[in-house]
């Protein structure tokens, strides 16, 4: 996966999380979430905006299409299952996050699947 991928998929899956905490969400949301720029969250909206993932209202709030619905729930999902499972594993929570972060984007959907499945085995 490219590092623009990645931080498409950054933006998507923050978008996923800000909608269900704060109900709607604007760009200084994302901003102040990811601790960026406003004006590179701008770029950023753009972006997803012409690839079809996001629509923004004419209120300025911030919508995920179907399209790009599915792929924030897919990488909250790795993002979620990686972190538990660190943690569960002694890792700090803190980092487990960060690693997590890093690990979901490039993970074969294999490699997932099979730490899924090895997760669900031990907690039953």
């Amino acid at each position: 996966m490219s590092s623009n991928n990645e931080s498409l998929e950054n933006y998507l899956e923050t978008i996923y999380v800000l909608k269900h905490r704060l109900g709607n969400v604007r760009s200084i949301d994302i901003a102040n979430e990811l601790n960026f720029k406003k004006p590179s969250v701008s770029v950023a909206m753009k972006n997803l905006r012409e690839k079809e993932f996001i629509t923004v209202s004419s209120e300025g709030y911030i919508l995920l299409t179907e399209k790009g619905q599915e792929i924030a729930e897919r990488i909250y999902e790795r993002h979620t299952i990686l972190s538990n499972w660190l943690i569960m594993l002694g890792v700090d929570p803190r980092i487990a996050a960060e690693d997590a972060c890093r690990i979901e984007h490039d993970l074969s959907i294999e490699s997932f699947e099979a730490i899924k499945k090895h997760i669900n085995m031990n907690t039953k």
